[in-house]
């Protein structure tokens, strides 16, 4: 059975790899470790693609058919295994970096792309500098960071200082500070191959990935095409330009941006899958296995799928639960429908990122209605 070397792991990916008959072997970041049973190696940095090489060398794995990246911290390292080991997909390493690093991204964008000023923070680099550049309010976080981890937004000096404390030192190109925008956001999930759009939907979080590293619970939905035209027409367009600007290569890829009354502003973009539950909820709704697109693409092989983009009988949605002290799985089933929950309430379960003890899925036929419905159950989940 050919091995396909996965860079992170999620048993839902899992799943897919094993249904296309491939052996996994997962380069895992300590102290994180896949179920038993599981071929794997530890590393210590995920974004070394030094060790990542010396460890995927180490373990002697046989008819390698491909690499893949469950992680934006990894699609860096899989573009550069697949160079050495003379594997299918994107091996271009320095592309890459322009859909990591967040001042590499907003530097080479065309000027037609809004988005938010971005520059490196460097020793010595004052508020007072940053502000006169950027605005009284602005954003901090790691530069080549992920899942708003570390980021800050900043608004005195107290707040810079704070920031800078729990950020990489030492690096001129490790830190970066971002113009603050104020909007609601939303994001696009899609597949690009041969230099055009091939399939995208849209997305709504229920509060900001920020927000929920604070201790907010994470929810999104899909969007209704029909009820947002305009919105869906505007990230189309704006993710082609992007897309095409930093020369992207086939990939499926995940799109952030901010909704203000002139239009739609880029946050960032990545060339990796979605997080959290997009995957499922996009499966769901359009029929779109963005796992095995991903497979596909690490394969060398073009996306066979059939790739719907008419309008779906129901819309999905999903919520990160986060541990409640009054709440059992029982209390949730009572107080709303699912279509799949897992729900976790003993003290001593573990916590995933965004605080996640569990997960829900719920849908409905009018998306405005699933919007109410994950708004009372992440009520529910904060209140009990």
């Amino acid at each position: 059975m050919p091995s396909l070397i996965v860079i992170g792991y999620r048993d839902d990916l899992d799943r897919a790899v094993r249904r296309r008959g491939l052996d996994p072997y997962y380069l895992v970041q300590a102290p994180m470790s896949p179920p038993p049973g599981q071929r794997f190696t530890s590393v210590a940095d995920m974004e070394n693609a030094q060790e990542l090489l010396r460890a995927v060398l180490a373990a002697r794995i046989d008819d390698v058919a491909g690499v893949l990246s469950v992680h934006e911290m990894g699609v860096f390292g899989a573009a550069y295994l697949r160079q050495q080991l003379s594997l299918p997909g994107n091996t271009d390493s320095k592309t890459v970096l322009s859909f990591r690093d967040k001042y590499l991204q907003k530097s080479k964008l065309p000027d037609d792309v809004r988005r938010a000023r971005c520059r490196y923070v460097t020793e010595g680099t004052s508020f007072a500098e940053l502000a006169a550049d950027l605005g009284e309010v602005f954003v901090v976080k790691p530069a080549t960071g992920a899942g708003s981890l570390r980021t800050e937004i900043v608004r005195s000096p107290e707040e810079y200082e704070r920031a800078l404390q729990q950020l990489p030192s030492q690096s001129d190109v490790g830190v970066v500070a971002e113009s603050f925008i104020d909007a609601p956001e939303v994001y696009t999930d899609g597949i690009w191959e041969g230099g055009a759009l091939r399939w995208s939907s849209m997305s709504s979080n229920h509060i900001s990935p920020l927000s929920a590293v604070k201790g907010g619970v994470l929810a999104a939905h899909i969007l209704d095409r029909r009820r947002h035209a305009d919105l869906f027409r505007q990230a189309e367009e704006l993710a082609g330009r992007v897309l095409t600007g930093l020369g992207a290569p086939d990939c499926v890829f995940h799109m952030e941006t901010f909704v203000e009354e002139s239009g739609l502003t880029l946050g960032e973009c990545a060339i990796r899958l979605p997080g959290a539950l997009s995957p499922n909820v996009n499966q769901l709704t359009y029929g779109v296995d963005l796992f095995d697109a991903e497979i596909s693409l690490a394969l060398g092989e073009p996306i066979a799928q059939e790739l719907g983009g008419g309008t779906p009988d129901r819309f999905y949605g999903y919520i990160l639960l986060r541990r409640s002290q009054a709440l059992t799985q029982e209390d949730f089933e009572r107080a709303f429908d699912f279509d799949e929950i897992v729900y976790h309430s003993s003290p001593d379960a573990p916590v995933g990122p965004y605080g996640r003890v569990g997960q829900a899925v719920v849908s409905d036929e009018d998306e405005l209605q699933l919007q109410k419905t994950i708004e009372d159950i992440v009520r529910f989940n904060e209140l009990g």
